[in-house]
């Protein structure tokens, strides 16, 4: 909400939604930060991974847990984590952990690892009996090469196995994945998931400013960010407001 009456301003849906997601990654906050954010920026903020496999050393991890919820923020456990427990045999271990912090969204992701894909699919499947699955396409390694057409096809079939969103990788760095070595987008492999994969399916990351910008002249205001760090939320939200230099001509009528 504006705190005066500026005029052309976009309008943003409101929480809960389906599109113009905001997905903030939290790579080791303290609770009390924790709840610092989330009182002063939780309406800006649709959900908060708990990056990597820092759920696994977090202190009052059920404390950091119940904060974000009562702002409103659906907190969840990044991809990462699942391949940690999947690499080692442990699903079942996965499901118990999901279900002592009562998580109802999962990333299912196979960025650190080989993984059959038709493997992937098969726990998309299974999570979904009792979860919101979100999965991640790309790899975390540097120079490995997805043609755009595998990526493309991966995404489809991640969707119809289950998923609610598709999240295209880009690390927390933004330079591999959808992005080339210097942060810059690879555009001919966005343009192809573009025309293959319905916009309200994807979660773009984009934890630079230059990346979110171009995003969101690209596909408008409500365009779904993700792996934004947690104090770029505002600047964000500027961003898809037209209230930041960057974007200050783009919604004017």
């Amino acid at each position: 909400m504006l705190n005066a009456n500026l005029q052309n301003v976009p309008k943003r849906p409101e929480k809960p939604r389906s599109n113009g997601l905001t997905m903030v990654m939290d790579k080791g906050l303290s609770n009390f930060q924790a709840k610092d954010m989330a009182e002063s920026v939780g309406e800006y903020i649709d959900f908060v991974k708990l990056g990597f496999g820092t759920a696994l050393i977090t202190k009052d991890l059920a404390e950091k847990i119940a904060i974000y919820r009562a702002a409103g923020i659906r907190p969840y456990f990044g991809g990462t984590l699942f391949e940690l427990f999947f690499i080692r045999n442990q699903f079942d271990e996965f499901n118990r952990f999901l279900e002592k912090y009562k998580i109802d969204l999962v990333e299912v992701s196979d960025g650190s690892m080989e993984m059959d894909h038709h493997l992937k699919l098969e726990y998309i499947s299974k999570l979904k009996q009792n979860y919101t699955v979100l999965s991640e396409v790309g790899s975390k390694k540097a120079g490995k090469i997805i043609p755009p057409a595998e990526w493309t096809s991966m995404m489809k079939a991640e969707l119809e196995a289950g998923s609610w969103k598709v999240i295209t990788e880009a690390r927390e760095s933004g330079n591999i994945g959808i992005y080339n070595a210097d942060g810059s987008a690879n555009t001919e492999l966005i343009d192809d998931i573009m025309k293959a994969i319905n916009g309200d399916d994807i979660i773009w990351e984009a934890p630079n400013k230059n990346q979110q910008t171009w995003f969101i002249k690209l596909l408008g205001p409500n365009v779904s960010l993700g792996n934004i760090a947690t104090n770029e939320v505002i600047p964000l939200e500027t961003l898809r407001l037209g209230l930041r230099g960057d974007t200050f001509f783009d919604f004017l009528s």
